[in-house]
C-alpha cells in the first residue's frame, strides 16, 4: 500500500514556474514507478511525465518535453515535477500516481494508487 500527497499548486502568470511535490508512505516506494497525470475542466485525465525504478527512465508527453522536469529522492519517498515556462493550457488539476508494474503504461488504468491532486492555474 502506498499513500500518497502532492503539493505546491497554485496561481502563477504565464512563463512562470512551480515546482509540485509528491510525498508518499511506505518502504518499499524505490520500487515503485511514478507518473503525473494532469485534467483539465472538462477534459479526460492525461498523462505527464513518468518514472520507471526498473530502468531509472524519465519520460514525458510531447507537450511538457523541455519545460518539465521530473525526478525523485527515494529516500525522502518524494516525487517532484519541476514546471518552468507555463502556459495557460497547463491549468489542471495534478495527480502523483504510483505502481508497483516496473513498466506501467501512460494510462490512468495502469496505476493503482492515486493522490488527491493540486490544482494548478497559469494566466494569460
Amino acid at each position: 500500500q502506498v499513500r500518497l500527497v502532492e503539493s505546491g499548486g497554485g496561481l502563477v502568470q504565464a512563463g512562470g514556474s512551480l515546482r509540485l511535490s509528491c510525498a508518499a508512505s511506505g518502504r518499499t516506494f524505490n520500487r515503485y514507478s511514478v507518473a503525473w497525470f494532469r485534467q483539465a475542466p472538462g477534459k479526460e485525465r492525461e498523462f505527464v511525465a513518468g518514472h520507471r525504478w526498473i530502468d531509472d527512465q524519465t519520460y514525458y508527453t510531447d507537450s511538457v518535453k523541455g519545460r518539465f522536469t521530473m525526478s525523485r529522492d527515494n529516500a525522502e519517498n518524494t516525487v517532484y515535477l519541476e514546471m518552468n515556462s507555463l502556459n495557460p493550457e497547463d491549468t489542471a488539476i495534478y495527480r502523483c500516481a504510483a505502481d508497483v508494474d516496473p513498466r506501467p503504461r501512460k494510462i490512468v488504468r495502469a496505476y493503482a494508487y492515486w493522490g488527491q491532486g493540486t490544482q494548478v492555474t497559469v494566466s494569460s
